[in-house]
This record gives structure tokens, sequence and C-alpha cells, in this order.
């Protein structure tokens, strides 16, 4: 009745009822019994084994099916293979997508207890058990030189105790997510089972391999409807509270109250419940990266990395690197393979500045990355998918580089899904007294200063055009502050009250529009005009033209929006006779460099080269 499993006429009906399966579990083979020595007298029957083992089997299922954390069930059922597996000790160990130790568990686990169980483990054969992915099997450890010294000092194994071991992978489809690992004080009886003991764990390795799939996809269920529930959250209370507050909760580091602001700032708090690519467009120092990073943190990706990347500051064979990364050895110099930057801003936001300016090869490769969200590293054929939402900035005309052929119409609409228009500091003057004082707080902070803004500090502001926009305006509070000898800052203490502002400088032969600027300049306002010096006055810009003066520019005329101005002939005149030189038709009207390029940008006067 030992053999009754092999009897002939009942094996093919075994195999038709149950696929093989209890066949995987018969007794133990030839191999443990050589054929020449009679059947042991203590071992077990195979139809006890097959009851043994399905019994097994079918508790151990319902252990895993109960609604426990993930470590628990494991821990149950390490401690219930005990009772029906030989064995000293039992460890499951899984393993996170970068291979590291994620969960090591054995029968008795408590919270904390992993580090304790994962010094029982023999590394050396967990790595050979994870590489191969084949189960390992040993009779003996002290004799394989599997195991190292290290290892069978782990399992206590020695000439006076010898050890067996068996581990078997545990999968998730076809990859290796960790082991299954026993050992036991090697007997006679423990030898005769060890093969089968073997296949058993594979089948117990295979039922937990299915359960921590369930349970990681269970996981991802859970963090996915826990970000929703945040996002639906946050929305009702922006709801809830009023207009401006909910600004300025989603747009740090942007500061302002001017009803232009306040628009685009409302365009923000829409386009960021979105994934859709969105282009700022604005002048240079409008803040483009400010409002990327607010759009970055107020939609559902905050979460996620906001990597940033400033096209023009690199070539072009260092940019595809940098956005693409590279391969070990794909060129000089690359001693290690690198993450580019879509890869680092996988599940986040790529901020891509000053995209105008990449060459038309590179276009084409970075279209293929937004249209398919896929991309080979430099010097690899495998290609990556990534989920990145783009964000793109520019202060060139986009719209003239398509029709110039200088830039690609498809990328163009590719990156134009949603663009936003940052209004320049010009069109938001109400804010300038807010980001004066915010910049000069940040210059006292930083040195250990108490300066303030007097009122007449703040009418030189609000009377500048700052062509540079905010960055301008910073940089005109870093310097005057610095330079600022007594306690406020006062209106003698800025460069432009004394002809020396490098910026106005500058601009002053600045005669064509910005690329950018979606609209005529604004008017400035009235009490910034500057008089021209009356012909009595003995200040007079240059007094060997003085005639010249008095012809081109009589009293009372102003080139101001707002007033009296001189017409086109009168400009044409003045910059013929000063060779086109704008400065000095400037001087020759009475006029700044700056009122200068005004009039010529209204007129439309061309200006000659030579």
């Amino acid at each position: 009745m030992q053999n009754e499993a092999r009897q002939p006429g009942q094996g093919t009906r075994e195999d038709d009822q149950e696929n093989g399966a209890r066949l995987m579990l018969d007794i133990p083979s030839s191999r443990e019994r050589p054929a020449s020595q009679p059947e042991p007298e203590g071992k077990l029957s195979g139809e006890p084994l097959r009851e043994s083992a399905l019994t097994g089997i079918f508790e151990i299922s319902k252990i895993l099916t109960a609604p426990c954390r993930l470590e628990v069930t494991l821990a149950n059922v390490v401690g219930l293979l005990q009772s029906f597996v030989q064995m000293r000790h039992g460890i499951v160990s899984l393993f996170d997508e970068d291979g590291m130790p994620d969960i090591t568990v054995g029968a008795g686990w408590s919270e904390g207890s992993d580090e304790r169980y994962r010094m029982r483990l023999p590394r050396k054969a967990i790595d050979q058990i994870i590489a191969t992915d084949r189960p390992l099997v040993v009779e003996n450890v002290a004799a394989e030189p599997v195991f190292s010294a290290a290892d069978r000092e782990v399992l206590g194994a020695s000439d006076d105790m010898p050890v067996s071991f068996i581990g078997v992978p545990i999968r998730i489809d076809l990859k290796v997510v960790g082991t299954l690992t026993v050992d036991r004080i090697r007997d006679d009886r423990s030898s005769l089972r060890l093969e089968y003991d073997a296949r058993l764990l594979a089948m117990i390795a295979n039922l937990v391999g299915q359960t921590v799939k369930l349970h990681r996809l269970f996981a991802c269920d859970r963090e996915r409807l826990m970000a929703e529930k945040d996002r639906l959250q946050k929305q009702v209370l922006e709801l809830r509270q009023p207009a401006r507050e909910r600004k300025k909760l989603h747009a740090h580091g942007i500061i302002g109250d001017s009803p232009a602001l306040r628009g685009l700032l409302e365009k923000i708090a829409v386009v960021a419940r979105s994934n859709s690519t969105v282009l700022l467009r604005g002048e240079s120092g409008t803040g483009k990266e400010l409002v990327a990073k607010a759009i970055h943190e107020s939609s559902s990706r905050a979460r996620r990395p906001f990597v940033k990347l400033n096209c023009a500051a690199l070539p072009e064979t260092v940019l595809e690197s940098e956005l693409f990364g590279h391969e070990k050895g794909a060129f000089t110099g690359a001693f290690s393979s690198r993450k580019g930057r879509f890869e680092l801003a996988d599940k986040g936001t790529l901020f891509l500045d000053e995209i105008g300016e990449i060459s038309a090869s590179f276009q084409a490769k970075l279209l293929r990355v937004l249209q398919e969200q896929e991309f080979e590293r430099v010097g690899s054929n495998q290609t990556v998918k990534v989920d990145v939402r783009v964000i793109a900035a520019t202060n060139k005309n986009l719209e003239e580089a398509v029709a110039r052929s200088e830039f690609r119409a498809d990328l163009y609409y590719r990156i134009s899904v949603v663009p936003l228009l940052l209004p320049p500091l010009r069109e938001r003057r109400s804010d300038i007294p807010l980001l004066a004082r915010e910049f000069l707080r940040n210059f006292n902070n930083e040195n250990g200063r108490t300066l303030t803004l007097e009122a007449s500090a703040i009418d030189v502001l609000m009377n500048c055009g700052f062509p540079g926009n905010v960055r301008e305006l910073e940089n005109c509070i870093e310097r005057t502050a610095t330079l600022c000898a007594g306690s406020s800052i006062v209106r003698s203490d800025f460069a432009c009250c004394h002809g020396q502002c490098l910026s106005a400088m500058l601009w002053k032969g600045t005669s064509d529009e910005r690329p950018d600027q979606p609209a005529p300049m604004p008017s400035v306002p009235a009490k910034s005009t500057i008089p021209l010096p009356q012909p009595s006055q003995p200040t007079q810009p240059i007094q060997s033209v003085g005639g010249e003066l008095a012809s081109l520019g009589p009293p009372g005329t102003v080139l101001v929006s707002g007033a009296r101005i001189a017409d086109r002939e009168r400009v044409i005149a003045a910059m013929e006779r000063s060779g086109w030189v704008q400065a000095k038709a400037a001087r020759l009207l009475g006029l700044t460099p700056r009122q200068i390029g005004y009039a010529l940008r209204k007129y439309g006067i061309e200006i000659k080269r030579f």
C-alpha cells in the first residue's frame, strides 16, 4: 500500500483528475532512495503525504485570503508551515522595485522585528535564488560552497550539527520579488523528504506571490484614491475660502494684488486641474518659473518631482543627455548610466525654460517625447516610458519663428496647448510697492539690516518703466539698499535720480517692439513726465547745439503719452542730424534716451544702420 499512488491502472485516472498537481507531491524520488536499497522502515506512505500537503495548502489559502496586513498574513503562513513541514526556521523575504529588502517576516513576527529575521538569511544563497530564479535545495550547508562562512554561522551549521536548507523564489508574473526559505537539522527522515518539501514550498510560494501581487495592487489603488480624496478636499476648501485667500494658497512666491495678476492667478487655478501642456509667454523677468512651480504645486502632481531645465544654457549634445539620460560609455566621459530629466520627472512636472532657443534637429526629438511620452537614452535602444506634464516657457515670438522656419510648426502646436501670457511689471504698477517691500525685507534678513522705504522712494519706483520687469526691480532694490547710508531709502538714494542708471543705458537703444508684447506699451503716468529744459535755463543738454535744440524742440514739447509730442518730421530731423544715434537725438530734443525710443516706436520710424 506504500506505493499505491504508482500502481498500474490508477496513474492515468489520477493524471486526468488532478492535472499533475498531486503527482508533484508524490513520495520521494529514486534520487533520495537508490533502487538497490530496500524502502526505509520509517518512510511515510504516499497517500498520507498527499493528504497532509493538501490539508496544509488548504489552510494556507484561507490565511492568504484573510483581511489582514501583508506582514501578519505572511507570518501566519510561516507559523502554519511548521505544523506539516519539518523545519527549524522559516522566513519570507520580499523586495521592492529597486531590489532592496522590503518585508522580512517569520513565525512570531511583531512590529519592528524585520531586521531580526533579516539577519538569519544567508545572503549569498538568497542572491543565487533571485539571480537564477530556481529553487535551492541543500542537504548539508557545511559542504556546499554556495554558503559562505558567515551564512553557515547564521544558520548555526557545523560538522557536529549538519543543517539542511530549502529556498524557493516568490514570483509576481515572471519577476522574482522574494524568497521562501526553511532550514532544519538534518536526519534520516528529513533527507528523504527534502525534494518533496521543496516542491511543496514551491507551490506555497506561488500562492504567496499571487497574494503579494493583490496586496500591492490594492496599495496602489488606495494611494490613488487617497490622492484623489486629498485633491477633492482641497477643492472643497478652496471653494469655501475667499477668492484672494485661495490664490495666495496656490501661488507661493507670486506677490501682488493688481487686476492683471489676479487674472493670471485665476487661470493658474484652472490650468492646474488638468494635465495639459502649458506654454508660458512673457518678457524676461516676469516670473515664468514661479508660475510654473505654482501650477505644479496646485495640481494633482504636487507630491511628485518638479524638475526644471534651461534649454538655452546647454549645447544640443549636452541638452539631449540632460533630458533623455545616457548609458555608460555612450560618449567620452560617460563613466556610468544616468537618468535624464524626463525620467527624474516621471509622474511629476518638467519645466523647460527658453524652449524657443533649441535647435531644429533637437525639436524633432522633443516632439516625439511630447507626443508618445517615450524615448531612448543616449547610447541605448531600450524605450523608456514616462508620465510627465510639460510646462514650457519662452520670451521669443514663436509665431514669427515658425513663419521664418526657425521653429517647427508641429512642435509649436504641441507645446502651445494652453498658452498663458504673463503681464509685464508696467501693466501691474500697483504691485510695485508690495514687491519692493518684499525684496527689501529679504535683503534685511540676509544682511542683518532694518532699512525701510520712504514715500519718495516709492514714487521713484512707480515712475520707472522697468523694462527688465520684476528681476530689474529686485536688482534695483538690492543695489540701492546696499549703497544706502541711512536707516531708510529716500529718493536721492536711487541711481536714476543722478543719471547713473545702468539699466536705462542698456535699454536706450531698443527701438523695436518686444517680441511677446501683446499690446502697445501703456502710457507712463503724467507725473512721471520729464519736462524739457527751457532755452533760458543755464543747464542745456549740450551748449554747442543750443540753436538746433531751439528749432527742433520748442518750449513745452514733451515726448510722453498723455502730453503733446513732437511730430514725426521733427523726430526724423533730429535723428538725421545726430547720425541716427538715439542718445544724441535725445539731447537735441532735450529728452531722455528712453523717451526718444518711445517716440520712434510710436511713429514707426525705422532706424537706419550705417
